[in-house]
């Protein structure tokens, strides 16, 4: 299976493409702006297409032809303005959402945010964020894709512990990002994570048995 992954180059994306290559299960494809980026997994041994979510929905299709499978982990990033926000995390993913659809890629992993789901536990200094993660997660599920919505609790940089909770309803946790990309590893090829949505934080239930309990 071929796995598209948009936002490559972002801490969550990284370790994903790294973990993609390892596996004898998919090839992987870095989605990423630049060509410096391009170059970067390139001299990894990694395949690029060079995109811009700002772009046009047939240049996204041209980027995303042949995949099999598309990961969107991409973000604006917390110093860009809200404007970028729109931009990105919620027309970008949709967008990518359309391009999928359009190229045949049948199935689409979101990293989204905890309780996007969920507006009374938004967070009301990033509110824009959440407003943008919580429509582009519910344009996904009226899409034709194979989706699977997974929602991380705080981002975390230390080493992951391989041991998640998983639940339609989690208030409040945090994930190192290690975590969080082996999840989506997990679930790429789950049936039973297949349109559906969760919150994840850490916890003590290993990453597969968690997944194959959903």
């Amino acid at each position: 299976m071929k796995v598209l992954v948009v936002g490559a180059n972002g801490q969550i994306g990284k370790q994903l493409v790294k973990l993609l290559k390892e596996s004898d299960q998919y090839s992987v494809t870095a989605f990423v702006r630049t060509e410096q980026q391009a170059r970067e997994f390139e001299d990894f041994g990694v395949e690029t297409v060079l995109g811009n979510l700002e772009g046009t929905v047939v240049e996204l299709e041209k980027a995303l032809k042949g995949s099999d499978a598309v990961v969107f982990t991409a973000g604006s990033g917390g110093k860009t303005g809200y404007d970028k926000t729109l931009l990105i995390d919620l027309d970008g993913a949709v967008k990518v959402m359309e391009a999928a659809e359009n190229a045949g890629a049948q199935r689409f992993i979101m990293v989204s945010a905890l309780q996007a789901h969920n507006r009374q536990n938004w967070n009301e200094q990033i509110k824009p964020y959440y407003v943008a993660k919580h429509y582009a997660d519910r344009i996904l599920v009226q899409s034709k894709l194979t989706y699977t919505i997974i929602r991380p609790g705080g981002l975390l940089n230390e080493p992951g512990t391989a041991k998640v909770t998983i639940a339609e309803n989690l208030e409040r946790g945090s994930i190192p990002r290690e975590d969080v990309a082996k999840t989506i590893l997990a679930v790429i090829n789950e049936e039973s994570t297949f349109n559906k949505s969760f919150d994840l934080v850490s916890g003590e239930v290993p990453i597969i048995e968690a997944v194959k309990n959903i």
